[in-house]
């Protein structure tokens, strides 16, 4: 079947719509347009482009029923930040070999899309000019669509061809090793880079030159860390550790850097950092690069706030808060200001800032400006009877928005808050861990790094030279400043989807995940405030910190994550039979 046949059957139909301006909303779609009556013009290509912002498997808008956002990935995709009610059965070891393409994930209809764009946009005689940003843009997803499939299955065909026939060449195609993909991608967006415009001269709501760069980083900084802490298992890259995407990491997050066109907002400002998550427009803001938008009078709305305040089913662990560092720069485990944690308030007093800003203590509102002069909703202990459950005690605050509209004023599917898929932090982290692990990191970088997000919550800087040595270091093996940046990622970035990739690239999950039994609170601070009944469900350990599996027989001895398969998917059995050449399956899935 020839794919060429109507330009519309490229992305299909999607409902949610991707940006960062109100005109988004009234980006054109492709209608049926034969290839005859198509590239002719730049403008063409934009139409054809609009798909891949239209496109929720690029782009996912995370807005079905009970979904929370990116503030749910950390629990949805598996981590040691967030946990839901019922346990995540991939990080038991209890995943299975697929008998076909079931779940979706080896799935390639976008990139034949994409590539189609790629073998013929040179028809368009327009100036190069007009032409360039949506090759760029092409490109960018390309490199965001094979990064997906990276992650998820490792060594992959490479396919920078159109499909002429349905699936031909997937059907034909050896895997490469990933670090060739990897190359493939970063190339791509080389490629990209140089083609895009600048934030200043691009459209807004359109990918931009700093965005491909930030996504440059991230890719490589990810098979950079996966070569290095991979080596010598299953997953390992022979003659690869990762130094030269370590170099490439730190380079594309520096040249963004180096641009000024993002920066960090809010430094200073009372709950500065939280209210960066709680916006319905980031238009104007300095450093959410990219984002998209709802819009109540077009029906692209979302229900979060129905369950954000309400925990619905997960939790923040005990692992997530313990890591806030103190206010005086110090480990909870070694600064006299800690204060424990018998009660919330303990926990929250004299801690990084960023913790009270990402889970709920008492006095936080949940709901304001509610109807008919009712009082704001405060929060004073989590709601333990609810149907929602709070699996361990700990509610998430970051990325509430308290306004009664955004919640159920409305209804129950009218908050309109924004969901941001790339901000400049990110970027800082990336450029401190690469040099870290390139072992040049100095003060200077730190200046302009991880310290320019402390000073947003007025926490003390990180200093090479005084570097307070932490007994619960998560990873004792490794230097104390990568630790440091380590800690700094999983708290700037906490409950925002990234946690999951940085357990999986450093090869971590057999220190955070096996054998790991999460915790919550300590129940006891409750105890007169529910019925026996209760808090019966709520099984704690010999100290009395909700231990939600505790009673789960499959997790008698934690999780069960096995090291040497579970890092990587396996391919569908059918597609093996399909293309021999995709022989052998992932480690330890034959």
């Amino acid at each position: 079947m020839k794919f060429s046949l109507k330009i519309s059957l490229v992305f299909g139909a999607v409902s949610f719509l991707t940006c960062c301006k109100d005109d988004f909303l009234d980006r054109t779609p492709l209608a049926n347009i034969s290839d005859a009556q198509y590239w002719k013009s730049a403008n063409d290509l934009k139409l054809y482009t609009n798909g891949y912002y239209n496109d929720i498997r690029l782009l996912p808008s995370l807005a079905d029923w009970f979904q929370t956002g990116i503030y749910g990935l950390d629990a949805d995709l598996g981590s040691d930040n967030m946990i839901k009610s019922t346990y995540n059965s991939d990080l038991n070891g209890e995943s299975v070999l697929p008998a076909s393409n079931t779940n979706g994930k080896w799935d390639w209809t976008t990139l034949r899309g994409i590539n189609y764009f790629m073998d013929n946009y040179r028809k368009v005689t327009d100036n190069a000019t007009l032409v360039n940003p949506y090759v760029g843009e092409t490109l960018f997803f390309r490199a965001l669509f094979y990064f997906d499939k990276l992650k998820t299955f490792g060594d992959l065909p490479w396919i920078n061809a159109p499909l002429t026939t349905t699936d031909s060449l997937i059907l034909q195609a050896p895997r490469l090793s990933r670090s060739v993909i990897a190359d493939s991608i970063i190339h791509d967006l080389d490629r990209a880079i140089a083609l895009l415009p600048g934030k200043a001269a691009a459209e807004p709501s359109r990918i931009n030159k700093e965005i491909a760069m930030l996504l440059q980083s991230r890719v490589a900084l990810y098979e950079g860390s996966w070569e290095k802490y991979h080596q010598n298992t299953p997953f390992g890259v022979n003659g690869q550790d990762g130094t030269r995407f370590f170099q490439k990491a730190a380079n594309a997050a520096e040249g963004l850097m180096k641009l000024n066109t993002y920066a960090i907002e809010n430094t200073g400002a009372a709950n500065g950092y939280q209210r960066l998550f709680n916006q319905v427009d980031y238009s104007n803001s300095s450093e959410v690069m990219f984002w998209r938008k709802f819009d109540l009078s077009a029906g692209i709305t979302h229900h979060w706030y129905l369950f954000i305040p309400l925990a619905l089913d997960r939790g923040v662990t005990k692992s997530l808060v313990d890591d806030y560092l103190c206010t005086d720069g110090k480990p909870a485990s070694v600064s006299a200001l800690y204060k424990g944690d018998n009660t919330l308030n303990d926990l929250k007093a004299n801690r990084d800032p960023r913790l009270a800003q990402t889970v709920y203590f008492p006095g936080d509102a949940i709901t304001t400006n509610r109807p008919n002069g009712q009082p704001d909703a405060i929060f004073q202990f989590p709601d333990l009877t609810s149907s929602a459950n709070v699996p361990t005690g700990y509610v998430l605050r970051k990325g509430t928005n308290t306004e009664y509209f955004q919640q159920s004023g409305m209804g129950n599917s009218t908050s309109t808050q924004a969901l941001i898929y790339f901000r400049y932090a990110e970027a800082l982290l990336n450029f401190a861990e690469a040099k870290a692990e390139l072992g040049t990191l100095t003060q200077g970088d730190l200046d302009q790094s991880i310290n320019v997000l402390r000073k947003r919550v007025q926490m003390p800087d990180l200093r090479l030279s005084s570097i307070v040595t932490d007994p619960k270091w998560l990873f004792p093996d490794l230097s104390p400043l990568l630790n440091e940046i380590r800690r700094e990622r999983r708290v700037e970035l906490a409950c925002e989807g990234f946690r999951h990739d940085d357990i999986f690239r450093w090869a971590a999950a057999g220190k955070l995940i096996r054998g790991w039994q999460p915790k919550g609170a300590r129940l006891a601070q409750w105890g007169s405030l529910f019925s026996p009944e209760t808090l019966g469900k709520y099984p704690v350990d010999a100290n009395g910190y909700i231990t939600p599996y505790q009673k789960v027989a499959a997790l008698s001895n934690g999780f069960q994550f096995k090291v040497n398969r579970d890092y990587l998917s396996p391919i569908p059995t059918d597609q093996l039979v399909l293309n021999p050449n995709l022989k052998p399956n992932n480690p330890n899935w034959d």
